[in-house]
């Protein structure tokens, strides 16, 4: 299946930006996050486009919400900490695959290897380079995969995904009256700050890091909830998205443990938003990044075999704990604060080379599959393969399952495709 890029442009907005709002400091939690782009890819079923229209809206209505969210179309300048709004514009491409719609998505399953070229490919971000991409692939058949790229130093998943929501909003003819507008506003209640500290990714120096997609269906994970509540230690039902990522952790170190002969000690970094659950007077509608990593550690002394029951505990402990510590704080700084410790401790385990580190996120609960530009809603949303060894988690349609996206590199991918505890509870593309 190839992928050809047919055309390339800049979408700025349909309004000019007033010199008033021309920049906009980026606040001590987007000072936090790393030089790189949160993706959403959306796919379509075929839809009857008479000369080309649906491009025409996609793009018309792309340029009415650059309007609202005019932060977006502009530059950051790494140099002196700024967004500058200066309306460059978004980047927009559209390609065209030459196949069907079909033939990647089968059975609400996808071939991953074809993501990569659904989505833009960002050299080495510049003070030149958009902060956001936009990548329209339209299929023989008619059906599309609508790719959303956003800086991370811009906004989080949440923020991302109510940008994409926006954007549906206004192109299917609501028009951009019908949508909230927002705010940016996290800079008063986070001001920047010197020498902050960058979240660093695990990287393994050459690597070759391999993504598949496991599936977790709803009938699997009340299987998996039942099995972590049969030890009497269990305090409370865990939820989805604590018992699947305790389940791949718990597959992750027994790796490490065939791997090295002996269980290893590690630390489970789990995003974890904090809109609506902290002390501070946050609207709603604030634009920005607005959440924290909170860590689960696991000693790796014990050489009995590792359960299911204790690693959700370690897991479901640090996320109440986290909370319960974020609900403290009366002003920003001592919420950075936390979150800056939280950095500082997998940096000095990392740097220390005797604990595994594996990083999390989920995007479950967002309201992607709500995203209709006005030809439905989307079939399926999925992420793309990644550089960086982690494992992102989303919702599937239809189902109160989740799709894990696991990134390796190669040998331990192989380990954990072929892990006996992997199988029976996951259906692999």
């Amino acid at each position: 299946m190839k992928v050809e890029i047919v055309s390339r442009k800049l979408i700025k907005p349909a309004t000019p930006t007033p010199p008033h709002l021309r920049s906009l400091k980026p606040s001590s939690i987007d000072q936090l996050q790393l030089p790189i782009y949160g993706a959403f890819i959306c796919y379509y079923h075929a839809n009857v486009d008479e000369n080309g229209q649906r491009s025409k809206r996609l793009e018309k209505s792309l340029s009415e919400i650059l309007t609202l969210y005019y932060p977006i179309a502009g530059r950051y300048i790494k140099d002196k900490q700024m967004i500058v709004c200066n309306d460059e514009g978004v980047e927009y491409l559209q390609a065209q695959v030459s196949g069907k719609l079909a033939q990647l998505i089968q059975r609400d399953q996808v071939i991953v290897e074809v993501l990569t070229h659904l989505t833009p490919h960002i050299a080495m971000p510049s003070t030149s380079t958009p902060l956001a991409f936009v990548q329209v692939n339209m299929f023989e058949c008619g059906g599309l995969a609508i790719a959303l790229l956003i800086s991370h130093i811009l906004a989080d998943g949440i923020a991302a995904c109510t940008f994409l929501n926006a954007w549906a909003t206004a192109c299917r003819g609501a028009g951009v009256n019908e949508v909230i507008r927002p705010r940016f506003d996290l800079t008063s209640f986070f001001p920047p700050r010197q020498n902050i500290p960058a979240a660093v990714l695990p990287k393994k120096p050459g690597a070759l890091i391999i993504t598949e997609r496991f599936v977790f269906d709803g009938a699997l994970i009340s299987r998996l909830k039942a099995i972590a509540c049969e030890s009497a230690l269990t305090k409370r039902q865990p939820s989805r998205v604590v018992v699947v990522t305790a389940f791949i952790w718990k597959v992750l170190i027994a790796i490490a443990q065939a791997k090295h002969g002996h269980l290893k000690p590690s630390i489970l970094c789990h995003s974890l938003s904090l809109r609506g659950k902290t002390a501070l007077p946050i609207p709603d509608n604030s634009f920005g990044n607005l959440y924290m990593v909170t860590n689960a550690r696991f000693g790796g002394d014990n050489e009995s075999k590792i359960e299911l029951h204790e690693l959700v505990g370690l897991l479901d402990d640090s996320i109440r704990n986290a909370l319960a510590d974020c609900r403290k704080p009366q002003n920003g700084d001592d919420l950075v604060s936390l979150m800056t410790n939280s950095l500082r401790e997998v940096h000095e385990e990392r740097e220390g080379g005797e604990t595994d580190i594996y990083m999390f996120t989920s995007w479950c609960r967002f309201p992607l599959y709500e995203a209709d530009f006005g030809f439905g809603k989307p079939i399926l949303v999925s992420s793309r393969p990644k550089p960086v060894e982690m494992v992102s988690l989303n919702d599937i349609k239809d189902d109160d399952g989740i799709e894990a996206w696991v990134s390796l590199d190669e040998r331990d991918m192989l380990l954990f495709q072929n892990h006996p505890e992997i199988k029976p509870f996951t259906s692999q593309i």
